[in-house]
């Protein structure tokens, strides 16, 4: 099975796996200390794009690229160039494209800066986690609070939007600590916030020291406090909510990851990528040998792919509305259901409301602040 040539893409997402380090808490298909093999990687991540451009037989416009890692800012310079080449050659950038680059401090020089903007990249993606030294130390993330100030100074000059990411409930960070941490970056000069609580994956290195108790979490009562004020705090400064981990000024909201929640159709590239073509899911092969040796000798590199059923659609459209400020529209997910799970959802969405945790606003269903915070929970609730 293969992602459909003729779904409506207009969003690429192109996975860097290459890292210098891998942190404690990552998850994700990255690679440290595989630098020797960039060249190769990157010889088959083009023979991928230009397969995939060749057998839809047009130039598809696109609206939003993403390069996502691993750490997208070692990607070598002249390597990423020739990147950038090949899609403005085999595709039709839109103008006003959204092209991210994910960024990690400590791993910048600052002639990059300037070089990503002059080839069409546009927002930066910049992997703060925390300002306390220490905790980043223990997370095996070789940046610093300086590295932070460094590449703000130079990012500010060149790119209007500016976007970071902070992990809530990291071990060894206070309350009064987060508290400073999130009135500092509120001054800075960007335009959009990712705050996401710290999820504890199975088979991590954090995960592991958790389990042998070498690792304290916060409470989570605390957690969720902290989450509600921080919320207050940067819609106080113009970073308003508009999904439970996402804030941005007006008009910076994430086009590319709308695409995700509004469950468009995406193809992604690269070591162990994913795509969507409205009714499949696919995944890549997740080893990087294996997947450099596929493309080299013409071969799909498809290891995984599912046709979604009616209940899996459903709750797809349930867990990614609820998540975003304008909720989910209630109509278009009661039309997918028979009559007995009509009533099973009604009746969960009135204990809902009366706990508290939804409101229904226009003919939509939405989290309300207490909601925010639990949100998988609820999901669960209204996943029949």
């Amino acid at each position: 099975m293969q992602y459909s040539y003729s779904a409506p893409t207009r969003s690429l997402y192109i996975h860097w796996p290459f890292c210098p380090y891998r942190c404690t808490f990552c998850p994700f298909v990255a690679l440290a200390s595989h630098d020797s093999f960039m060249g190769r990687y990157h010889e088959a991540l083009k023979l991928e794009l230009i397969d995939f451009a060749q057998k839809s037989g047009q130039r598809l416009p696109l609206d939003t690229i993403y390069f996502g890692g691993g750490t997208p800012s070692t990607y070598p310079d002249d390597l990423l160039l020739d990147t950038s080449v090949i899609l403005k050659t085999i595709f039709d950038i839109q103008p006003g494209c959204e092209i991210t680059l994910e960024v990690n401090p400590g791993t910048v020089r600052v002639e990059q800066v300037a070089f990503w903007k002059s080839i069409g990249i546009n927002r930066l993606s910049i992997g703060v986690q925390s300002l306390k030294d220490s905790v980043l130390k223990d997370l095996n993330r070789h940046q610093s609070q300086e590295d932070v100030t460094f590449l703000l100074s130079h990012a500010q000059d060149v790119f209007d939007n500016l976007s970071v990411d902070l992990i809530l409930g990291l071990p060894g960070v206070s309350d009064e600590e987060w508290k400073d941490m999130l009135r500092q970056v509120v001054t800075w000069p960007i335009k959009h916030v990712s705050l996401y609580f710290l999820q504890v994956h199975e088979n991590t290195q954090l995960y592991f020291r958790v389990q042998q108790n070498k690792v304290v979490l916060p409470c989570d009562d605390a957690v969720v406090d902290l989450y509600y004020w921080s919320v207050a705090l940067l819609a106080e400064h113009g970073l308003n909510q508009y999904e439970v981990s996402n804030f941005a000024r007006e008009g910076y909201e994430s086009r590319h990851n709308r695409i995700y929640w509004d469950r468009k159709p995406y193809k992604g590239f690269g070591l162990g990528a994913c795509s969507f073509d409205g009714s499949m899911r696919f995944q890549n092969e997740k080893n990087l040998m294996r997947y450099m040796h596929g493309m080299e000798t013409g071969q799909d590199m498809t290891v995984f792919h599912e046709g979604l059923t009616r209940k899996q659609i459903y709750l797809e459209k349930i867990m990614l509305g609820i998540r975003r400020s304008q909720g989910v529209m209630l109509d278009e997910v009661m039309e997918m259901l028979l009559t007995q799970e009509q009533q099973t959802l009604l009746k969960q969405i009135t204990e809902l409301e009366s706990e508290g945790f939804i409101k229904q606003r226009d003919g939509c269903i939405v989290l309300t602040p207490v909601g925010l915070s639990v949100e998988n929970n609820i999901a669960l609730r209204l996943s029949l």
